[in-house]
């Protein structure tokens, strides 16, 4: 037996169940995954470094006897460092950067016993909502080979989608694990602020804005990969709190009724949702109700204006970071090569801006957090559509008008107090949060989060449904989740590029 022709029927979990009794080896399963990334990579782009020797030596190393062990994994080439394995971060400047170091979630998903085989696709340094580097190139939707499959996870996203992998690691820092959880038809699950660590290279990334964790075609996957990750390292700076048992066990359990506010409203700006965003938001509502919850129509009371605002000046002043510090990591000092013109752009607006200009914006979002958290207790969960609209075409996410024609001079000159005679957060808002309109609300918040595929479009694409719950309470997300996985199965739904034979 060189192969395993039922692997796309099982997901991570029901893997490592067959390796546990013996139905099959670690290594058929790694065969079987890279027989089908080299069928239907070509296509999509998921995946931009192959790890196959390693993975093999990793069997025959022994893999330890984890929740996962034998099942073959993916991790996203953003702050996933593998020790010998280049780290790109999606562009030219990291391009011949390898890492010595494991990072801590690297180190916790090898202990599951899954076997590590791949880096997946990323935007860069994970700052757009599409997968589509100049270094890499875009991946595709399985779905839709001219659609995008969202970002910044979309590499692990497509990989999932496509059969590669039952699941697949990415990061959240503004919805990366849940956009392309939604363009592409899978559960995308972003924990609380300070469930997963981010050691020891990163302290807190894009202001504790960012939770790693994994998008799968199943609701327990995500939560018992969770249940091997989560806990703070040394030197953490933030510890969600106590879990009581474990996330996979709520899975299953009955969800209690709970109070459910759903709303229409884009979060951080006046953008309009598609109809088929709406069609699915209303028949998660009936489906909701005819499940015994009870659900009414509510937005939270939030200032859209100063958490859109806060939250690009928080990303251009990290970006700022990434860029100007780019050289201490890489040895070597950076040139006008190394990114792309949308990211000098912004690193450009992040150097403009004061320590003051910071510390005001940090204490307006500090305030919303409390607005949000407070209008959430009156409530179990929040349920939006994830995105306004289906997947968009590739390209479609591109600087535009005034940020296009000042990312050429931003490039070459400081843009100093320019920004502040022009209305630049205004129009980068009007532009990035016309589809992305609400998921970066909860990594401002830090509240737990997750896209589930509830509804596919009349041309046959993915539209999520999103849900999020009181800070630290990952157990009612997994109950509800696993409640309407039930309910409204979507294991079995193939897209047009899926591997098999």
């Amino acid at each position: 037996m060189t192969g395993f022709k039922d692997y796309a029927n099982y997901d991570a979990l029901g893997l490592a169940e067959l390796v546990k009794t013996g139905a099959v080896t670690p290594t058929q399963l790694l065969e079987e995954a890279i027989q089908r990334r080299n069928q239907v990579n070509p296509h999509i782009n998921a995946i931009i470094h192959n790890m196959d020797q390693l993975a093999h030596d990793a069997i025959a190393q022994g893999l330890p006897q984890g929740t996962f062990f034998g099942v073959p994994f993916l991790i996203k080439d953003l702050l996933a460092a593998y020790a010998g394995v280049p780290m790109t971060n999606g562009c030219y400047a990291y391009k011949d950067y390898v890492p010595n170091y494991d990072s801590e979630m690297v180190k916790r998903y090898k202990a599951t016993g899954a076997v590590i085989f791949g880096k997946t696709n990323t935007p860069e340094l994970g700052l757009m909502g599409v997968t589509e580097p100049e270094l890499h190139g875009a991946t595709r939707n399985p779905w839709h080979l001219q659609r995008t499959s969202g970002g910044s996870s979309g590499g692990a996203a497509a990989a999932v989608a496509a059969g590669i992998v039952p699941m697949a690691a990415g990061g959240d820092g503004g919805g990366s694990l849940r956009i392309p959880a939604s363009c592409c038809g899978l559960v995308g699950f972003k924990p609380s602020r300070g469930r997963n660590p981010f050691g020891p290279a990163m302290a807190e990334p894009w202001f504790g804005q960012v939770q790693e964790g994994v998008i799968s075609r199943s609701v327990r996957d995500c939560a018992a990969m969770l249940d091997a990750t989560h806990g703070r390292d040394v030197g953490a700076l933030y510890d969600a709190p106590a879990v009581k048992g474990t996330f996979l066990a709520q899975v299953s359990k009955p969800a209690k009724k709970l109070k459910i506010a759903y709303s229409s409203q884009s979060l951080l700006s006046n953008a309009e949702l598609d109809t088929e965003c709406l069609n699915g938001l209303l028949s998660t509502v009936s489906l909701l109700k005819e499940l015994g919850h009870e659900v009414v129509e509510a937005t939270p009371p939030i200032n859209k204006k100063q958490l859109a605002d806060g939250y690009l000046l928080r990303i251009a002043a990290a970006t700022a970071g990434d860029v100007f510090n780019a050289k201490d990591i890489i040895g070597r000092a950076t040139t006008l090569a190394d990114f792309e013109t949308e990211t000098w752009a912004l690193a450009r607006l992040g150097q403009s801006f004061t320590a003051l200009d910071l510390d005001n914006a940090n204490r307006m979002l500090y305030q919303q957090v409390r607005v949000f958290e407070t209008w959430m207790q009156n409530y179990d969960v929040f349920l939006t559509p994830t995105l306004a609209a289906p997947p968009i075409e590739l390209g479609g996410f591109r600087l535009q008008g005034l940020e296009r024609f000042l990312a050429p001079i931003a490039k070459r000159i400081k843009l100093g107090g320019l920004v502040h005679y022009l209305p630049i957060l205004d129009h980068l808002a009007q532009q990035n949060f016309q589809w992305v309109v609400s998921t970066p609300v909860m990594n401002i918040t830090g509240n737990p989060s997750v896209s589930l595929p509830l509804h596919w479009s009349n041309e046959g694409l993915p539209v999520g449904m999103m849900f999020s719950s009181r800070y630290g309470d990952e157990a009612t997300l997994f109950k509800l989740a696993g409640q309407l996985e039930q309910a409204k199965p979507w294991f079995n739904k193939r897209p047009t590029i899926f591997a098999g034979y």
